[in-house]
């Protein structure tokens, strides 16, 4: 049983209070409600009791030793006054400081899972679960600071392209997290953290290695089943300079025959229109129907697609001697024969299905070398008039010149 006494609480009387035989319960005479219980194992601790509009209500304040007595009779006070207005004595305790592992979930769940395209989420996964989550998971968000991305970035200095895309997901997740009001605005880290230059990967097909292509494609399609459709796949890589799941999630209902379009539905920077010319008419008309299936690139199972070209594209690029060659330089290549075409810039950034004049430019070289090519074939062919030898007479040479401008 639970001996009840008053007295003056400071820490001179409780630290010569002693325990007994069984527990005691001491009030404090000064402020009322606010008390210390001494434990008969000898423990003390402070608690709070009072009446309210809810009934009465204990509390415990909390441990002689961790708190003193002028700090427990602070918050008893509040506790009392919390009591009286129908509250819990104590407030609830603050949520945990969310990690960077709980943003990395946020993150996905309510930004990538809204506005970025399926493929985009796989790659943001990728890189949160092979580089973020295991260098900065467990730290708490508002933790993050330059010194961590810096080492981040730099312990994938061997991969440039990588620790730079890594950097700009992490950044992008601290601004969202200054946007949630989890992390103080305007101290992003990434900001400051100096990318690795990247050097652009360029491999463009010259024409006798686009004839091997062609030749390597046909031994695809005599494989019969998926390489069938994975050969025309890469035809059509190269004769509309697609992207790879553009020409993989077309359906025979987005060629209009009629408008002389294909109609990309979801493209990277949205919806499209390729124009369908006679040569990409020709492969469509060659690539084999099957059943009711909606898809040109038709897959192995009933009904579906093609997902991936990756193992047949290996197999047609050995065939083909084109070891370096990616799938993704189908599109290189359609951009350099338009430029050696006479195609400007601007047309082929609409060709290609480009958002940004930037992303086109990364071409400006080759429009140069075109340039150059033409004034040489333009000059050449001036200067061969200027400088050819006089048939009439010393006025021979330019009479047959102006004659040839009248002509």
């Amino acid at each position: 049983m639970t001996s009840i006494h008053h007295r003056s609480i400071s820490k001179r009387s409780v630290d010569a209070l002693s325990p007994g035989d069984s527990d005691a319960l001491y009030w404090d005479t000064m402020l009322p409600g606010f008390g210390i219980r001494v434990y008969a194992s000898g423990r003390k601790t402070y608690v709070v009791q009072c009446r309210g509009p809810n009934g009465s209500r204990r509390a415990t304040i909390g441990r002689h030793g961790d708190i003193t007595p002028n700090e427990a009779r602070r918050k008893a006070a509040v506790a009392i006054d919390r009591i009286k207005q129908g509250e819990d004595p104590l407030p609830p305790p603050a949520p945990p400081e969310p990690t960077v592992a709980d943003l990395a979930a946020r993150f996905m769940e309510a930004h990538v899972k809204v506005n970025c395209k399926p493929s985009s989420a796989v790659h943001y996964r990728r890189v949160l679960n092979n580089h973020i989550l295991p260098a900065l998971g467990s730290m708490q968000v508002r933790g993050v600071e330059r010194t961590h991305v810096a080492q981040l970035h730099h312990s994938l200095r061997d991969r440039p392209v990588a620790a730079n895309r890594t950097v700009d997901i992490l950044s992008k997740m601290l601004s969202l997290a200054e946007a949630w009001e989890i992390r103080p605005a305007g101290g992003n880290p990434c900001r400051v953290v100096r990318r690795y230059r990247e050097e652009a990967r360029e491999r463009f097909l010259t024409p006798a290695e686009v004839r091997r292509l062609g030749r390597a494609l046909d031994a695809e399609e005599a494989r019969g089943g998926a390489s069938v459709h994975a050969a025309y796949a890469v035809r059509l890589l190269m004769l509309t300079g697609c992207r790879v799941n553009e020409v993989l999630c077309l359906r025979w209902d987005d060629v209009d025959r009629t408008a002389g379009e294909l109609r990309i539905r979801d493209g990277k920077n949205g919806p499209r229109s390729v124009p369908l010319t006679p040569t990409v008419a020709d492969v469509l008309e060659s690539i084999p129907r099957t059943g009711r299936n909606p898809w040109v690139i038709a897959g192995t199972k009933r009904g579906s697609r093609l997902t991936r070209i990756d193992k047949h594209w290996a197999r047609i690029r050995a065939s083909a001697d084109l070891k370096d060659v990616r799938i993704h330089d189908c599109r290189h290549s359609y951009a350099s024969r338009a430029l050696a075409l006479g195609q400007s810039l601007t047309m082929i950034g609409r060709l290609l299905g480009h958002s940004k004049v930037s992303t086109t430019a990364r071409y400006a070289h080759l429009a140069r070398e075109t340039e150059k090519a033409s004034a040489a074939r333009v000059g050449g062919s001036i200067g061969a008039h200027l400088a050819a030898p006089s048939a009439s007479g010393p006025n021979g040479g330019a009479q047959r010149v102006s004659g040839e401008a009248q002509a």
